[in-house]
């Protein structure tokens, strides 16, 4: 019952996403059950298998936004109080794996409902019997097998919701890090305590003692700290404005460097040497396939649909690594404030955004390699072909922009920060653009490339 309140009464925005979770699983839901009609009609039970293969994909697309979904949703995000009312880590878990079970339940019954009026079941409605050539209409629907394969949805997303949303532990093994004190014992970057009087000494800081004496704790931004001071002091007058210089301009560095990204963000993501290798794996095995291979058909020929999954994989896995060196690359040769922001966002922001945009990109680059192995001659299968075309494909871009919704969530408090000390709107804007445009001109041709290279060996 928390859950369902929870889900009538949120935003718009995510009763929307909500919506097209439920349609994607009413989708996949009734792929499901049309490979169950073609069973029933079919003696050849491994045409039927392979049509339930096939339907793997739209699953998979499906539980992979369901969970993008689930992870964007505020009304189950931890946040301060919440434990004390009983809805801690694991209770919200709980709330999201079920909302997500219930918009999937809702387009399971609606695929179910299409389904039984395209057999014709349903009478007195419109479009009562349109498909009766291949859903198998002349024979009684086994109830039990078409509930299993309508439970596959549901029980499949929240059970990644559930997986993926689950509290984690801290690591118990971790060294914790060493207490840094600062002026007045404050939390600050280097290691020794000072004095309760230092405070008081103006410009002592900027003399010869000071620069001279070094700790054994003293941290390599020590140096660069005590430049930037003198710096400030050198422009100053006798009179002691000096001091105040240098304590603003200290306090607008801590605060641009708490809430701005740093200057060395997350280290890159370790997939793209194995993403490049899986790649040139899957590329190599298609190649000796269209070399040995007998057959024309997409069954006749397994070894080239293995190296295309092994390509897509290999494409998939790249997408963090590539993400993360689109954002180097941009501040290389000398970059303004705009390169800076837009390159430094994209590193801190390389897995969240890189991992659905390799998939896209592999989404594509196997669409049109399996564009040659269409069967055209077949015209019973080619509504089916394009539902589950269209259902991979609208799936994998609303995840890339529901990954892209997360990502402006998460730097949101930069955001304002930059907003408070003065970036105008139009800078924020234009770094947005000059990332997607990065991305796009990177992975746009490598996508074409990667394409034309899987769909040559299947020729």
């Amino acid at each position: 019952m928390l859950a369902l309140r929870l889900s009538l009464g949120a935003h718009p925005a995510v009763q929307l996403r909500r919506l097209l979770v439920a349609a994607a699983s009413a989708g996949t839901g009734f792929l499901l059950l049309s490979a169950l009609g073609h069973a029933l009609g079919n003696p050849d039970p491994s045409v039927s298998a392979l049509r339930l293969a096939w339907c793997a994909a739209p699953l998979a697309a499906t539980v992979y936004f369901a969970v993008a979904v689930a992870r964007t949703d505020p009304a189950t995000r931890p946040r301060p109080g919440l434990s004390a009312i009983g809805l801690g880590p694991v209770r919200l878990m709980v709330i999201s794996a079920t909302t997500t079970a219930l918009s999937c339940l809702l387009g399971s019954a609606l695929a179910l409902l299409v389904f039984l009026q395209l057999r014709g079941d349903l009478t007195g409605m419109p479009l009562d019997g349109a498909a009766t050539d291949f859903l198998a209409a002349g024979r009684p629907l086994p109830l039990p097998a078409a509930l299993t394969l309508l439970a596959l949805v549901p029980l499949s997303a929240s059970g990644a919701v559930a997986v993926t949303l689950r509290p984690r532990e801290p690591v118990s093994g971790a060294p914790r890090a060493a207490r840094t004190y600062g002026r007045f014992g404050a939390y600050r970057r280097t290691a020794a305590r000072e004095s309760f009087g230092a405070y008081g000494r103006f410009g002592r800081q900027l003399g010869t003692p000071a620069r001279s004496r070094r700790t054994a704790g003293a941290t390599p931004e020590q140096p660069e700290q005590e430049g930037a001071a003198e710096a400030a002091g050198s422009f100053a007058g006798p009179d002691g404005e000096s001091a105040e210089s240098a304590e603003s301009a200290q306090s607008v560095e801590s605060a641009v460097s708490a809430e701005v990204p740093p200057a060395v963000p997350h280290a890159p993501p370790s997939g793209l040497p194995w993403g490049i290798a899986v790649l040139a794996v899957g590329l190599a095995v298609e190649a000796f396939a269209s070399r040995t291979g007998a057959g024309s058909g997409p069954g006749d020929r397994p070894a080239a649909l293995l190296g295309l999954a092994l390509a897509c994989v290999g494409l998939a896995l790249a997408g963090p690594g590539l993400t993360h060196l689109c954002g180097r690359l941009l501040q290389t040769i000398r970059p303004g404030a705009l390169r800076l922001l837009a390159g430094r966002v994209l590193m801190t922001e390389a897995t969240r955004i890189g991992r659905p945009l390799g998939v896209v990109c592999a989404v594509m680059s196997a669409a049109y390699a399996m564009a040659s192995l269409y069967d055209r001659e077949d015209a019973s299968s080619g509504p089916l072909v394009a539902l589950g075309v269209l259902l991979v494909t609208g799936c994998t871009l609303a995840t890339l922009l529901t990954a892209a919704v997360e990502s402006k969530q998460a730097r949101s408090d930069t955001t304002a920060a930059l907003r408070r000390l003065g970036a105008p709107a139009t800078t924020l804007r234009r770094a947005a653009v000059l990332r997607a445009g990065t991305l796009l001109a990177l992975f746009g041709p490598l996508s074409l490339v990667v394409a034309e290279l899987s769909a040559w060996p299947l020729n």
